[in-house]
């Protein structure tokens, strides 16, 4: 089987995922491909962090910015678009550059999960929204961790989507999603990938990039952003967004704009954590800790040596 070489950029929010993969492409002769579940979404750019065309740099940047935000979008609709692009930018003898934080996305593409039709039932997802509200969330995390305790330790409680639909899976099927996702890794990879995992050795670097990223978004107009979102009453599915959910006490005046900065902190932290939990159960990461070097050069040295390690085959280096 003829691999597809893949280098994929990974790691937590304002770890430089967008200027690494960025330069990447440039010196491998490559495209970019998006693997961000709120970058798809239209609208809401200074929110999504979505790159603007002075930090793309010339380079294509692909599953960006194409859907309405009343859309939905399944991983598995996410799956079949990335291998699509990812082909097309193989047979024009370019390299694919995947880059983003939404582990589900590319575990998902670089292990080459199958998405069986385990089917749907409206009537159960109706009644376990109901009982969600009545008894609280929870309280159906409580049960799917009964149930499927890999499934629950691998989603919080707040997630009640997932909550949801675990629950609905094996009520239908009567076997764990846990399951029935082991039994979607039978198949071999297309891709011939290397991994490289952007973090920090030190958590309070990371997580003071990660405070001057928000204070850098505020800069930007991302209040205004968000308003003019708010009073539109758009986005309803793109709308757990971190950066304009925590915004909405503000907008309706029950807490200070600071309280609420503080929370988009605070809430981009939670979710550095978040993000580097899923990709270190995530095979071949070759990690970086961006700390360690003085320089944005001396880290892209430092990555072409780990790709010149691996079994990628690289287009028209410079």
């Amino acid at each position: 089987m003829n691999k597809i070489p893949l280098i994929v950029v990974c790691g937590p929010t304002a770890s430089g995922k967008t200027a690494v993969s960025v330069e990447l492409a440039k010196r491998y002769n490559g495209e970019v491909v998006s693997a961000d579940s709120m970058q798809i979404y239209k609208g809401l750019n200074i929110a999504t962090a979505k790159p603007d065309k002075s930090e793309m740099q010339g380079i294509p940047h692909h599953l960006i910015d194409f859907l309405e935000p009343d859309k939905s979008f399944s991983v598995a609709d996410y799956v079949k678009m990335a291998k699509e692009t990812i082909n097309d930018i193989h047979s024009r003898n370019k390299m694919p550059v995947l880059c983003g934080g939404t582990g589900l996305y590319i575990s998902s593409l670089v292990e080459n999960v199958r998405f069986d039709d385990t089917g749907s039932d409206d009537t159960i997802r109706e009644r376990l929204s109901r009982e969600a509200k009545e008894l609280g969330n929870h309280a159906l995390w409580e049960r799917l961790a009964q149930v499927d305790p890999e499934t629950a330790q691998n989603v919080h409680e707040n997630n009640l989507p997932r909550v949801i639909r675990a629950l609905e899976v094996y009520e239908l099927t009567g076997v764990k999603l846990s399951q029935h996702k082991i039994n979607s890794r039978t198949e071999e990879s297309a891709y011939n990938a290397c991994i490289i995992g952007l973090t920090g050795a030190d958590r309070d670097f990371l997580y003071n990039r990660i405070n001057q990223r928000v204070d850098v978004m505020l800069q930007k107009g991302l209040v205004q952003e968000c308003r003019e979102v708010y009073d539109s009453g758009g986005l309803k599915t793109a709308h757990q967004a971190i950066g304009f959910k925590e915004l909405i006490p503000y907008f309706k005046g029950e807490c200070s704009l600071e309280e609420c900065v503080d929370k988009i902190k605070l809430e981009s932290r939670h979710y550095a954590k978040r993000q580097l939990t899923w990709f270190r159960k995530l095979n071949g990461v070759n990690w970086v800790n961006i700390d360690e070097f003085d320089s944005f050069e001396k880290i892209l040295k430092n990555i072409e040596k780990i790709v010149a390690k691996t079994e990628i085959m690289c287009y028209n280096i410079f």
